[in-house]
């Protein structure tokens, strides 16, 4: 039996748009579409009625144009927030937060060797001291990023101790990005939250903190941003980090959570491999998503 394609915004819309003509249908189709990537129903509502006024106000029934102003406003609205990292200061000190689960610790992997690419100077600390299998793992991608790493002296020290220490290294050694991976999980939110703070109290001592990136499993959609909300809440979050983005089923989930919490997407993983980490470019996403 033939292996069925997967769906994606992409493909229903491309059908939608080879019509002859804009029709009630179109309308119809284009919600359940925009529906079922994720975009959730009041960002759907707000582009359809939005399209709908344009259709209007241009007496067009060609769905080329249809196409085109779904394109300009999806990247109009994308672009509404600055995606640019902020890694300017040197050292820059990124600390990358999230739950357990949503692929962490090789964001950061991919992140280090995404800089590495730019010829960038990267350290990373192992600051989630809790999980002996997420330092190792953690170490792997170093190597394989070409980063160096300050990993625990002991299972369970203290993390903001070797977050602390990897700042003075960094700051000895001339390092320009230091980037720093936290716990996704202790017994209490509330315990998580104090292990932030504390983290950023020690770091700040030395040199403020360029970002703070929160990582996101764009498959898991709304309810993997319901699990993040008290890293948003309490972690001074600056942008977001998607992985698993793989092709555009769930594309309406990037537009979804910037509007939802006001925070940019400033990094997107489309893929398994180390190299899979890029940059978000709202004109190159929305191409992508509509075509």
């Amino acid at each position: 039996m033939a292996e069925r394609t997967p769906w994606s915004l992409s493909g229903a819309l491309r059908g939608m748009f080879a019509k002859k003509t804009i029709d009630a249908d179109t309308w119809d189709d284009l919600e359940d579409a925009l529906i079922q990537a994720d975009f959730g129903p009041q960002i759907t509502e707000d582009i359809v009625a939005d399209l709908r006024a344009k259709v209007a106000r241009y007496h067009t029934t060609d769905p080329a144009d249809l196409q085109r102003m779904l394109r300009e406003g999806l990247e109009e609205r994308l672009s509404r927030l600055d995606s640019t990292l902020n890694l300017s200061a040197r050292p820059a000190v990124v600390l990358v937060v999230g739950v357990n689960g949503v692929g962490k610790t090789t964001t950061i992997g991919k992140f280090a060797k995404f800089l590495r690419v730019y010829d960038r100077s990267v350290l990373i600390g192992a600051a989630d001291t809790f999980r002996a299998a997420a330092v190792e793992q953690l170490a792997t991608w170093a190597e394989r990023a070409g980063a160096e790493i300050v990993k625990p002296q002991a299972q369970g020290q203290d993390p903001a101790s070797v977050a602390f220490q990897t700042v003075e290294r960094a700051i000895a050694t001339g390092t320009e990005i230091v980037i720093i991976d936290t716990a996704g999980r202790l017994q209490t939110k509330g315990g998580l939250m104090d292990e932030l703070t504390k983290i950023r109290r020690v770091i700040e001592k030395q040199t403020p903190i360029a970002e703070v990136l929160l990582v996101l499993d764009a498959t898991t959609g709304q309810n993997g941003l319901a699990q993040a909300e008290a890293f948003i809440e309490h972690a001074g979050v600056t942008g977001l980090v998607l992985t698993k983005l793989d092709g555009s089923a769930k594309g309406g989930f990037v537009l979804a959570v910037q509007e939802k919490t006001g925070i940019p997407i400033k990094l997107v993983g489309q893929g398994e491999g180390i190299n899979d980490l890029t940059g978000f470019t709202p004109h190159v996403f929305a191409q992508k998503l509509v075509g």
